[in-house]
């Protein structure tokens, strides 16, 4: 009865030659329902009263020169739980699969898997009544050597007067890092990761210098983006200000990085701007404890740590009493100290809208896992689309632009008193906010820097 279905390992080589991807290695998971494809700049539209969508793909895992502009029709849009438990509003799209010497239509859901290991998932849909998996073996059905590779793709796109570009940041395998090196690499520049710890300069009117590791020199870049982790603030922002002075653009001047790591500064800048924030309190080891709490309207309260960052250090306070005890536990370590109060309508949601050079460019809504009070991705919490208010996207161009940030992710809250801003971040994590929505915003911030050096691609012969 098995003798004509074909079998396959854990991972195998398929083509999709209706969407023009000659080759992509696949995740063979009998446990996953339908097949997904990690697909980006993921938009609607319409085409003789028909749903379609078009989609980038980039077939080849860390490779950000391979991409693919595709067009598919929709057949559904439905909500689909990923291995992580997260449920996303995907659209599906029905397209011919080559697998082997055999072609046959599948439908496949569209998502961000830049995080995953494989850049296509084949589920069990696909296979049934087809093929048997032998979960201990792989590529049955042949292996493609790196040269078999690069022969059924087109050269990688490169250009005479592509941008030398450098990524400030402490770690290169983070997401967000790799994606914006991945999109400048398919923009046709040239960009390279720089750990800041690394890096040092001289300080000289007439030869200013900055180094690498090993003595490189970094001076003839033309731009950088900083992506500095809040305990390297002092000194990734000194550098940047070097390149600064040294005229290379910084996607982000750290002038405004500081003012926005400065909470307490960055809050009376926004106030200063007519921005609404919720009522704050602020003080180093108070004595008058219960004054700290009435100034907030008392409990329920939020207390923080003004050097916490990603949720730590935050604590909410349901009572006057509970409130009390953690503001004195704080005094003990002669911290300074911020006390907020709690937006109970808010019923643990938040708002993150991205923005580039003035624009919102995207929008998430953030909803606390269950017990815990905090929208926080980090924290577990759970990212879906959201199209964000008028009076939103105004506040957030306008924090932005109030902190001189060029890149900002801007937190807001909806309270019964209308939006108010909660932070704005200086280096916004894109993981969360490209899985949601399915955009390139690494790509997004490549453009922004082409936009302010006003270039312009020269295709090399």
């Amino acid at each position: 009865m098995n003798q004509n279905k074909l079998i396959i390992g854990s991972e195998e080589w398929v083509s999709l030659p209706d969407l023009n991807i000659p080759a992509i290695k696949v995740r063979v998971d009998s446990g996953a329902k339908t097949s997904a494809l990690h697909a980006v700049n993921i938009q609607p539209f319409q085409r003789n009263n028909e749903n379609w969508v078009t989609f980038d793909v980039y077939p080849l895992q860390h490779n950000g020169k391979k991409m693919i502009r595709c067009q598919a029709f929709v057949v559904d849009k439905r909500v689909v739980k990923s291995s992580t438990g997260n449920r996303e509003n995907r659209y599906i799209i029905k397209t011919p699969l080559r697998i082997g010497d055999q072609t046959w239509d599948i439908e496949i859901s569209l998502t961000n898997r830049d995080s995953m290991g494989y850049r296509m998932l084949f589920g069990r849909e696909a296979m049934i009544g087809r093929m048997l998996v032998d979960p201990e073996s792989s590529f049955l059905l042949g292996h493609m050597s790196d040269d078999e590779i690069s022969n059924k793709y087109q050269g990688d796109v490169t250009y005479k007067n592509g941008l030398n570009i450098g990524l400030l940041a402490s770690n290169p395998d983070l997401y967000s890092n790799r994606r914006i090196i991945e999109a400048g690499q398919q923009r046709g520049h040239k960009i390279e990761f720089y750990n800041i710890r690394q890096c040092y300069m001289k300080l000289d009117a007439q030869t200013p210098e900055i180094h690498y590791r090993g003595g490189k020199m970094l001076n003839d870049l033309d731009a950088v983006i900083p992506r500095i982790k809040p305990s390297m603030t002092f000194y990734g922002c000194t550098l940047t200000r070097q390149f600064e002075s040294q005229s290379v653009f910084c996607l982000n001047k750290a002038a405004a990085i500081r003012q926005a790591r400065d909470k307490i500064f960055s809050l009376q800048l926004l106030l200063k701007n007519g921005i609404e924030i919720p009522t704050t309190g602020f003080a180093n080891s108070p004595l008058d404890t219960n004054d700290l709490i009435k100034m907030v309207g008392g409990a329920p309260m939020i207390i923080k740590l003004l050097e916490g960052t990603q949720g730590k250090g935050v604590v909410l306070a349901e009572t006057r009493k509970a409130g009390e005890s953690v503001i004195n536990a704080f005094k003990s370590l002669n911290a300074n100290i911020l006390v907020q109060e709690f937006i109970k309508e808010a019923d643990g949601k938040d708002l993150r809208l991205f923005v580039i050079d003035g624009k919102v460019v995207a929008a998430i809504q953030r909803t606390a896992p269950p017990g815990e009070f905090r929208a926080n991705v980090h924290l577990g919490g759970v990212a879906s689309v959201i199209k964000p208010t008028a009076e939103e996207k105004k506040i957030a161009i306008k924090a932005s632009k109030a902190l001189g940030l060029d890149v900002a992710g801007v937190d807001i809250i909806r309270s019964s008193k209308g939006p108010l801003l909660l932070e704005v971040n200086s280096s916004p994590g894109l993981e969360g906010i490209e899985t949601a929505t399915g955009l390139d915003i690494a790509e997004m911030m490549i453009k922004a820097i082409e936009k302010k050096l006003r270039w312009q691609p020269i295709k090399a012969d």
